[in-house]
């Protein structure tokens, strides 16, 4: 689709499955994007690590992966994280405070403890402890750093035994099935941002 003989940026929503490549090729036979994403010339705008699930964003556009990816826009990602341990408010009140980590210290924007949310099975389950209880909190981060919401739980006694990655700017996966996408457009780059992902704080 074009306009003005420009080309109409896409913005592609997928929810990646468990033990997927957030990139379309693997010399090692791991599944990857080209398994599930028949669009050509797309890329991922930020990253999903392989052992978690969720809310993965696609482009075309190289100024909408920086708007979407690029840590000084500060795009809220909101994650469900399923946790070794019985979350309680003072769990959430230090990651809101803020953990030291190895690359320097990680700050929540939000954080509560919830119900175990309404998904999909994971496959391979995770692996059930008799002795140990779980427990699911939401939190929300304004950066992007090599499994940050998994280290960040870890610095207050709750490691993450499942991921799930739900909602970027206003976009979440609400209804879209495991292993499926949705495609957007917009007229440019900026549009789709402000309409579709920028939130009104």
């Amino acid at each position: 689709m074009c306009l003005r003989g420009k080309t109409v940026p896409k913005l592609v929503l997928f929810n990646k499955p468990y033990h997927v490549l957030s990139q379309f090729t693997d010399e090692t036979g791991r599944k990857t994007l080209a398994d599930f994403i028949p669009i050509k010339e797309i890329y991922p705008a930020g990253r999903l690590d392989y052992d978690s699930e969720g809310l993965l964003m696609l482009t075309d556009d190289g100024r909408l992966q920086s708007l979407i990816s690029h840590p000084k826009h500060k795009l809220t990602k909101t994650y469900w994280a399923q946790v070794e341990g019985a979350v309680d408010k003072s769990h959430c009140q230090s990651l809101l405070d803020g953990v030291e980590l190895k690359d320097g210290p990680a700050r929540a924007i939000s954080c509560r403890p919830i119900a175990p949310p309404n998904l999909w099975e994971r496959v391979p389950p995770i692996r059930q402890r008799k002795t140990v209880s779980d427990s699911w909190l939401e939190i929300s981060i304004a950066e992007g750093r090599n499994r940050q919401v998994r280290r960040m739980t870890a610095a207050v006694g709750l490691p993450t035994l499942r991921l799930i990655r739900s909602r970027i700017g206003n976009l979440c996966i609400n209804t879209l099935p495991l292993g499926e996408i949705k495609q957007i457009t917009g007229r440019n780059a900026t549009e789709i941002y402000t309409q579709y992902l920028k939130e009104d704080n």
